[in-house]
């Protein structure tokens, strides 16, 4: 039976959630997903913790001062399974698109424990993967646990091979390599609003948008994928709530580069326009057939390797508090046993 190469309209939530609400971004997730389908899209990407929020508090101020933010995003975080993804993955099934949700999540297990978590969502509603980031970075170790390389798998789908990572995990080169090892076709790669790492009246701070063109063009053009780039939004209502942490709160969020999402192809360059500076959702039509070419090339998980000389070994547990054995009934003793032993030659 011949290959198949799906072509296809894609979009980037270039969105702001309502700020740590959990119903009410849930109510907007839903109207983004009917909007995407309406315009053609078969597949919608959102972005990294979309569901309630990026905790850019852990940057602006001490941790002493956070806690009241931290209990608010832990109120607000979604579990998985739960009756907020529910209805999420009952408008996709209902939409006939894919979702890829970033989000907050909780666990019965801990009121205080949280992941920066995501899933992809299929067509029918089901939830093909379910993926918690590796290692939080830098401040935001303040907020989530580390993950586990249970959700570190490729889906395969209508659509091609899906495979997604959050943030810095797209600079680590043995996540991205396990991604290509199982023949991902698209890539999806999500971002924060903001992410700010210094004062900028000192200069130095961490360029976003710069870093997510160094990376997502780098993994298009080594595993030649689509990369779906998308990168929360920083509303009016979040920057105020935000601004008013510490006295240069506003002015550092003010100042501080933005994150950007856009679509790039299997050669690294874009294939879509970009946003950065407006919310909405940005469009790019697909054709994963154009990678067939580039893999003439360079195939790293192909032809373009030695797997004589490297290997990789990937870890898919799924990490728990504890494993409970169910209590068995102890069976009968036998009818010539006394005291649990049985006669010598019986």
């Amino acid at each position: 039976m011949p290959v198949a190469y799906p072509a296809y309209r894609v979009a980037a939530a270039h969105a702001a959630p309502v700020f740590l609400d959990l119903e009410k971004t849930v109510a907007k997730t839903q109207s983004l997903i009917d909007e995407a389908a309406r315009h053609g899209a078969q597949l919608i990407a959102f972005p990294e913790t979309y569901i309630p929020a990026f905790p850019v508090w852990s940057a602006l101020a001490a941790p002493i001062h956070n806690h009241g933010w931290f209990r608010r995003l832990a109120a607000n975080a979604m579990r998985c399974p739960g009756p907020e993804l529910d209805r999420i993955a009952a408008t996709a099934r209902r939409a006939g698109v894919f979702v890829s949700l970033g989000f907050n999540e909780g666990t019965e297990q801990s009121v205080g424990c949280l992941w920066n978590a995501n899933v992809l969502i299929g067509d029918d509603g089901a939830v093909l993967n379910h993926h918690r980031k590796l290692v939080p970075t830098f401040w935001e170790k303040l907020t989530w646990a580390n993950g586990d390389g249970a959700g570190l798998r490729v889906n395969e789908t209508r659509l091609g091979r899906i495979g997604v990572l959050i943030c810095g995990e797209n600079t680590n080169p043995l996540a991205r390599f396990a991604l290509m090892a199982e023949g991902e076709q698209v890539h999806v790669s999500t971002y924060p609003p903001v992410w700010p790492t210094r004062d900028p009246r000192g200069g130095g701070n961490y360029d976003l948008a710069a870093a997510i063109r160094i990376r997502a063009g780098a993994h298009s053009f080594e595993a030649k994928v689509f990369t779906i780039v998308v990168s929360g939004f920083m509303d009016a209502a979040m920057r105020d709530e935000l601004g008013a942490i510490a006295p240069d709160a506003a002015r550092i969020l003010a100042d501080t580069p933005r994150g950007v999402s856009m679509v790039i192809g299997p050669t690294g360059e874009p294939v879509s326009a970009s946003k950065s500076d407006d919310e909405g959702l940005l469009y790019a039509d697909i054709d994963t057939a154009d990678a067939v070419e580039p893999k003439q090339f360079h195939d790293v998980v192909g032809s373009y390797n030695r797997f004589d000389v490297f290997g990789l070994t990937v870890n898919r547990t799924r990490l728990r508090p504890a494993r409970f054995v169910a209590d068995e009934p102890t069976p009968p003793p036998a009818e010539d046993d006394v005291g649990g032993l049985s006669e010598p030659g019986r």
